[in-house]
């Protein structure tokens, strides 16, 4: 029988949100071709969506829609908005409820650090029945956007847990290299939707792992 115990270096678990712990990437998708439809804008490319996924959003709707102003691109802004917050909840990827439940279990602490609002992360975490299993919880707008690592430190802060022994989850290179400026390790979640393996790979994560339940086998691996 597997032990229920974990041996590891780390205190802290930080997960990226979208990607990561919900396969969001249909909704997402949706979302931005309802609010161009909307507005009678061109529907971009499903692979050129796939790309900002886990960016600064109003960088991302830029990109999108680059030949449309400020002004108007806060219409987009909201009306994407609204089509997400209106869209069918996301399923969790396999495995996601026992993973969490297994570091819980062993008292380690759970954070999210995510690009998404938070008004969608609480309609999720609603969703999911993941709202009480998490100690911290950090989103776009209350923190300068991935890469930046100030999500990270402020959750370290709260949480009074030190770099060395923090170890993010994600899965884009955003993910990673806000890792890598917060000085913490760094698994990627190679079967999320934003960035294949060996371009994650390039930023040297701990290791990629082709399923969240594999975390925990790696953990014993590492221990």
């Amino acid at each position: 029988m597997e032990s229920p115990y974990i041996n590891s270096p780390y205190t802290l678990f930080i997960f990226d949100w979208d990607g990561t712990l919900i396969d969001s990437e249909a909704k997402i998708i949706a979302a931005f071709r309802a609010a161009a439809d909307d507005l009678g804008l061109s529907y971009p490319s499903d692979q050129n969506i796939r790309d900002i996924i886990g960016s600064d959003l109003p960088n991302a709707i830029r990109t999108l829609f680059p030949s449309q102003q400020q002004p108007f691109l806060l219409r987009v802004l909201e009306q994407y908005r609204h089509h997400l917050r209106v869209a069918t909840p996301p399923n969790l990827f396999p495995g996601v409820p026992e993973t969490l439940r297994k570091l819980r279990d062993n008292r380690f602490l759970i954070a999210v650090a995510t690009s998404n609002s938070r008004n969608n992360l609480e309609q999720d975490l609603l969703s999911t029945g993941l709202g009480q299993i998490f100690q911290a919880t950090r989103c776009a707008g209350e923190a300068p956007a991935k890469p930046n690592p100030q999500m990270l430190h402020e959750i370290m802060t709260e949480l009074q847990v030190q770099p060395e022994r923090t170890l993010l989850i994600g899965d884009s290179i955003h993910d990673l290299q806000m890792a890598q400026n917060a000085g913490i390790d760094a698994i990627a979640a190679t079967y999320g939707v934003l960035h294949d393996k060996a371009r994650l790979l390039q930023y040297q994560p701990r290791a990629g792992i082709d399923a969240i339940g594999e975390l925990i086998d790696w953990l014993a691996r590492s221990s």
